[in-house]
């Protein structure tokens, strides 16, 4: 029976076994964060998934709760997340995090280019590290995907790359943070700036603490918004080159300007209705939520258990991420593509902290 043959009801039931399997490796995380409150339940959630689902791959009856468990629970927590918030600390927030956010997000692009060159990687793949890395991991290069026409193994490569120093990210940082004696809302910062893939920031930040947690979601997901100039400025960049390129090999254009339609690529068409599209779901839903906060609909004495709720989703969803660790993928990825997105992890990291040192942030 094919997908669309299924019932509504059916759907959900093949969702059943992957959900069962992450929620019930987020529970023991849960213990053990309580117990380890320096390690916490996200970060045990996805190094035990990672651990199980590299002793035995998940079975396909699992594949789709997995898959559910890390986007769209992930992502409804991060919803949730808005109801600590009001949209005046939200403003707050991303005024005070621009100049650390687009510092790092050029440093990053400028080193992408720069590196990625210098070590041989070819241009699509280092422009999908450099995007989900300055940006926020595989939403970036799901996004950036087709205005560059890049094929699925360079996808592959990016994700595998990338995803290896989320992880590391959610380990190391936390320890960078307490050596460097940083308050919440610097750690905040730091883990919205310079970690790439939210549920790094969510998992890293909440090892921290609430408070930084809270901060670098706000932060993460305003950084999100930078998807749209960077996607917008590389199908520009995309259509000028495919210009230059028909004019120089001597395409003659049946409506006189220098290019073949035949022969170039057509440039994407940009409406606001496309750009709107750009901006997840997510993103809309957490604003959405904290306005209506914002309003005092949603009573005080509520939050807590809404921030429970938000972070046991959390620790499911990384429960899930781990289980679908792709070790493979890592060696196909290659080395060169390792040293670059080691590269640019560091000097994101290192660009964010200055950038702190610089406007007193830290």
């Amino acid at each position: 029976m094919t997908d669309a043959a299924l019932t509504p009801l059916d759907r959900a039931g093949r969702l059943v076994p992957g959900l069962a399997l992450a929620t019930g490796i987020a529970v023991v995380a849960t213990v053990i964060g309580r117990f380890l409150p320096v390690v916490g339940a996200p970060v045990s959630g996805v190094v035990i998934g990672a651990v199980l689902g590299t002793v035995r791959r998940p079975g396909q009856v699992f594949r789709p709760g997995i898959t559910t468990a890390s986007k769209t629970v992930l992502q409804s927590a991060v919803v949730l997340l808005g109801a600590q918030l009001s949209l005046v600390q939200v403003a707050r927030v991303g005024v005070q995090s621009l100049p650390v956010m687009l510092g790092t997000l050029v440093v990053c692009l400028v080193a992408a280019w720069g590196i990625g060159r210098a070590l041989g990687v070819v241009g699509n793949l280092r422009t999908l590290i450099g995007v989900g890395t300055g940006i926020c991991g595989a939403s970036a290069i799901a996004a950036v995907t087709p205005v560059i026409g890049a094929v699925s193994i360079e996808v592959a490569y990016a994700v595998s790359t990338i995803f290896l120093f989320n992880v590391a990210a959610v380990v190391v940082f936390p320890v960078v943070g307490h050596a460097l004696g940083m308050s919440q809302h610097a750690f905040g910062l730091f883990a919205g700036t310079a970690v790439n893939d939210t549920s790094s920031v969510v998992a890293a930040a909440s090892t921290y603490g609430s408070g930084a947690a809270d901060f670098a979601v706000v932060v993460k997901l305003v950084r999100t918004l930078m998807i749209i100039p960077v996607v917008l400025g590389l199908a520009w960049l995309v259509g000028r080159r495919a210009e230059r390129s028909a004019t120089t090999a001597g395409d003659v254009a049946l409506d006189g300007t220098g290019i073949d339609p035949a022969v170039a690529p057509a440039r994407p068409r940009w409406s606001p209705r496309r750009v709107f599209r750009l901006v997840p779901w997510f993103l809309i839903g957490f604003v959405l939520v904290a306005a209506v906060n914002s309003t005092g609909v949603i009573p005080g004495p509520a939050h807590p258990a809404i921030a429970t709720i938000a972070a046991f989703l959390i620790t499911v969803a990384l429960s899930a991420i781990g289980l679908s660790t792709d070790i493979a993928g890592f060696r196909r990825a290659g080395f060169r593509p390792l040293v670059l997105g080691g590269s640019l992890w560091i000097v994101v990291s290192l660009s964010s902290l200055g950038l702190q040192a610089l406007t007193g942030s830290i």
